[in-house]
């Protein structure tokens, strides 16, 4: 017998799926200043609903959450920013802003108490992890729920390729050819349809656009930090974790199993610290909306629903 919950969802899945609303019709555009910082951000659903803040991962923008807002926004407010360097916000120079996770995140976390978001549902994926987990750190009583999807919190969930980026880490002016591999068009597509069993499904324009996007001037310089910067992340895993052990938010990991870079027992291990986590593996790669998103948003409609959120 199927759960009201559970009937609930699928009602809201079958109006989208008979009439669902387009991207344009259901999604805003707008800027806000953060600290001398032009933010970029999509906004979509009544600004009375419960809102859920989508978080990017590299080398996206909150473009990648094109697909997924309007499935969401019939029941939910979407806010979706372009960190700082990304997308349509500003990319000023190094000089002028220090590209670190935890500015990032001090930025990010400026930007939703100047838009009032006091509580919400968090959507991280990949760069949105490592940001995220410091926005809820700082502000545990801002977190209704938490969906992860391919955002990295554990040792395990390293691929293969960390232990090269290391040595980057080791010796940044020694090792610019892993730089290099990392930014280039090569890594672009291959974050999209490594993993994939349906590679017919991928729009090639998206990861040629992200390269257009790594190739602006500065970038070079941005994403490099970044990527150096990434090893305080990994650093940082054992107090995310506790803080996930303290807190047991309710969690959906939606994860990529296919993907090489942060690979499936990442996605399992936050069973770990919070017993009551709905884990779902997906027959995807890294950017498991590219493939899943439909999927995507009943697990995350059902899930949230359940929670009364």
């Amino acid at each position: 017998m199927k759960t009201p919950v559970i009937v609930a969802a699928a009602a809201l899945l079958a109006g989208q799926a008979t009439g669902a609303e387009s991207i344009s019709s259901t999604t805003t555009y707008h800027r806000a200043s953060v600290d001398g910082v032009s933010i970029f951000y999509r906004e979509a659903g009544s600004r009375d609903a419960p809102t859920i803040v989508l978080l990017h991962g590299f080398p996206s923008s909150s473009r990648e959450f094109d697909t997924l807002i309007p499935l969401l926004a019939t029941r939910y407010h979407l806010i979706a920013p372009d960190f700082p360097g990304f997308g349509h916000s500003d990319a000023l120079p190094p000089a002028a802003y220090t590209y670190t996770f935890d500015h990032l995140a001090e930025t990010t976390d400026r930007f939703l108490m100047q838009l009032g978001v006091n509580k919400c549902a968090f959507f991280l994926h990949d760069y949105g992890g490592p940001i995220g987990f410091r926005i809820m750190l700082a502000h545990p009583e801002r977190v209704a729920a938490l969906i992860i999807q391919n955002a990295n919190a554990y040792t395990e969930g390293l691929g293969a390729k960390w232990s090269v980026i290391a040595n980057y880490w080791s010796d940044r002016a020694a090792h610019s050819e892993i730089f290099d591999a990392f930014v280039s068009l090569a890594a672009a597509e291959q974050r999209h349809t490594l993993g994939t069993s349906h590679p017919e499904r991928y729009n090639p324009d998206t990861w040629t656009d992200e390269f257009a996007f790594l190739s602006r001037p500065g970038q070079r310089e941005i994403q490099a930090d970044l990527l150096y910067d990434y090893r305080t992340n990994v650093a940082s895993y054992p107090a995310w974790q506790a803080w996930l052990r303290d807190r047991k938010p309710p969690t959906l990991v939606v994860w990529g199993k296919n993907d090489p870079s942060f690979i499936a027992a990442g996605g399992e291990a936050y069973k770990r610290d919070v017993p009551d986590a709905e884990i779902y593996l997906l027959n995807a790669g890294h950017f498991a909306l590219d493939e899943k998103n439909d999927e995507t948003a009943t697990l995350m409609l059902q899930f949230l629903l359940r929670q009364g959120f």
